[in-house]
């Protein structure tokens, strides 16, 4: 079955930098679409990056500029590189994949990882 586990997250200070990963098991990597989505406590999960199998990507406004989305098929990882990070930023940070060959740009899919807590202090 698919499994996605993130990691990387932590308390920085606004304008520092984090790096999550996320390590995806059970699955054809490079075939899927692999995307970030973020919660902030009281508020819907939303949506922050997509990265197509061949490196092709895709940002909300919010993080367009601040944020990169990368990926490494030969080790079934992905990565959201983020700097510049402001207190808006904190949330819980969410791996997320869907069926094979799937390409949609901001629509989740089925698997999730259970998160990584990103905290920016101001």
């Amino acid at each position: 079955q698919v499994q996605l586990v993130e990691s990387g997250g932590g308390l920085v200070q606004a304008g520092g930098s984090l790096r999550l990963s996320c390590s995806a098991s059970g699955l054809t990597f490079s075939a899927h679409v692999m995307r970030w989505f973020r919660q902030a406590p009281g508020k819907e999960r939303e949506f922050v990056a997509t990265i197509w199998g061949g490196g092709s990507t895709y940002y909300s406004d919010s993080v367009k500029g601040r944020f990169t989305i990368s990926r490494d098929n030969a080790k079934n990882m992905m990565y959201l590189q983020m700097n510049s990070l402001k207190s808006e930023d904190t949330g819980v940070y969410y791996c997320n994949t869907g069926a094979r060959w799937e390409s949609s740009r901001t629509t989740p899919g089925n698997y999730w990882g259970q998160g990584t807590q990103v905290t920016v202090s101001s």
